[in-house]
């Protein structure tokens, strides 16, 4: 016989003795307020509620709640105790970490007090943001002040140069710790890095959904040439783009080895644009037409300087039969003046001369 089935009559003066614990894990017991009168019924008075069977007796409320409310009751006891032991081993594990594997944020050189597989503080992540300057409804660059007043909301570069891509999105600004999250993954290979970057690419991707319509794109990465590739032993483009592709709300198919880099290009650093699409010129190819043909492509990467890049693969894409090419990348290196700069002339994307060392290294070994 289970205790909810047992009667109260039958265990008079024994249900106040049993012990407050049991009380409290298996009852609900409480005072009846109100007249204070013994019940005049000489049995218990019985009412079934939900999943409980509350009984009075001698002014007494009894609730005996059932095996399902006792478990989750159990259930949310044992979650409290793990937490309260868990808790002080968390703050001595991290604190025995800082100790013995000292290090600092790769960004800000602030001692790392916690096990991470990013190297980078919480408040470095924290500090990147997306962009929220007015930019160019075609290849994103930031807009200058008398831009915003007259004109159709292009820069003055897609004006004169019409990209071969519709429309280019980037998460943010290639500065400061998303520059840092980017070297991290490129130059030395922090691999983890690209769940991070792969996050932001992903917020990029869906707010270029909707040009799509009803649509489902295909994600194509920018292509490394084979020998960068075997010096790095990875597409950071490609790293990326899988990690965007499991943070999407819906699936869409990632299409590795469809663009190829046929030829090897020197470092786009300092060049003038009629340079740079020359040195992008026929660097690429598509070996697998049927999966672009009559379909919208949206090309990924992991930073974009004047977007003579994209537009060079954009319109390889275009000719293999692409219906429309988009271009998604983390970071954009802004070429127009600021919204106060009187300047309204294009100029270069500020890039520390220690990536352009990097980027010259890469190519002399490259050929």
């Amino acid at each position: 016989m289970r205790l909810d089935e047992m009667s109260v009559k039958s265990w008079p003066g024994i249900l106040l003795g049993i012990a407050p614990r049991l009380l409290s894990s298996y009852t609900d017991v409480s005072r009846c307020f109100g007249t204070g009168r013994k019940p005049t019924s000489p049995h218990p008075v019985t009412r079934g509620a939900g999943d409980k069977t509350c009984q009075r007796w001698g002014g007494w409320r009894v609730v005996f709640s059932s095996h399902e409310t006792l478990e989750r009751k159990r259930r949310e006891q044992r979650a409290e105790l793990r937490a309260v032991l868990v808790a002080p081993l968390k703050t001595l594990s991290s604190g025995v970490f800082s100790v013995l594997f000292p290090s600092d944020c790769k960004l800000c050189s602030t001692p790392l007090d916690n096990i991470s597989r990013i190297p980078v503080c919480i408040e470095c992540l924290d500090a990147i943001q997306p962009v929220r300057a007015p930019q160019c409804v075609v290849c994103g660059d930031r807009l200058t002040s008398a831009q915003l007043l007259v004109g159709d909301g292009r820069c003055h570069s897609c004006r004169d140069f019409e990209p071969e891509f519709a429309r280019a999105m980037s998460f943010g600004e290639y500065e400061s710790g998303l520059r840092g999250l980017i070297h991290l993954l490129k130059y030395e290979a922090v691999l983890p890095v690209a769940s991070v970057l792969g996050d932001m690419l992903g917020h990029t991707i869906q707010e270029l959904l909707p040009s799509c319509g009803d649509v489902q794109p295909v994600l194509v990465p920018v292509p490394l040439h084979k020998s960068k590739r075997s010096d790095r032993g990875f597409n950071q483009a490609e790293m990326i783009a899988r990690a965007a592709v499991k943070r999407l709300p819906q699936p869409l198919e990632l299409a590795t080895g469809v663009l190829l880099r046929q030829r090897a290009t020197i470092s786009q650093v300092g060049l003038t644009r009629e340079q740079r699409i020359e040195n992008v010129r026929d660097a690429f190819r598509v070996r697998e037409r049927q999966r672009v043909r009559r379909r919208i492509v949206i090309l990924v990467d992991d930073v974009m300087t004047t977007g003579t890049t994209l537009s060079e693969c954009a319109g390889v894409l275009k000719k293999a039969g692409a219906e429309k090419v988009l271009a998604a990348t983390v970071a954009r290196a802004f070429q127009g003046a600021s919204n106060g700069d009187a300047d309204h002339s294009e100029r270069e994307p500020a890039v520390p001369l220690e990536e352009e060392a990097r980027e010259a290294a890469a190519v002399a070994a490259s050929v």
